[in-house]
């Protein structure tokens, strides 16, 4: 029999399994493997398109890019304007609107940076 102040998430075999929960009762963030993982170091800017948690919208999302946080300002500055479209930064990742990855394929590549299309 269950707990009165249990919270039960999910059970196939009868066991019991619970929320992590902060002293405030509010769900702790996902700590899943796949969330916001940094790029490997291996030298390759990857471009991907995205619309996950954008309301639909398409951003493509570059990652990679080394380079302190003026260098990484100007790359987008000149990123945006090849593409024309808008942009912004967070950290060393890069988002471009709509996409535009082929675009940015061939522009990186002029600039000498190794460049592979990753994901959908």
């Amino acid at each position: 029999m269950a707990d009165q102040g249990s919270r039960l998430v999910y059970s196939t075999d009868g066991g019991r399994v619970r929320e992590k929960l902060t002293p405030h009762n509010r769900k702790i963030e996902s700590t899943h493997p796949q969330t916001k993982a940094s790029s490997p170091a291996d030298g390759i800017v990857r471009i991907q398109r995205d619309k996950k948690g954008r309301g639909g919208k398409t951003v493509t999302v570059i990652t990679g890019l080394r380079g302190t946080d003026a260098e990484l300002d100007a790359l987008l500055k000149l990123l945006k304007q090849a593409c024309g479209a808008g942009g912004t930064r967070e950290g060393s990742t890069l988002e471009i609107q709509g996409d535009q990855r082929e675009r940015l394929r061939e522009k990186l590549e002029t600039l000498g940076h190794r460049v592979k299309l990753a994901g959908g």
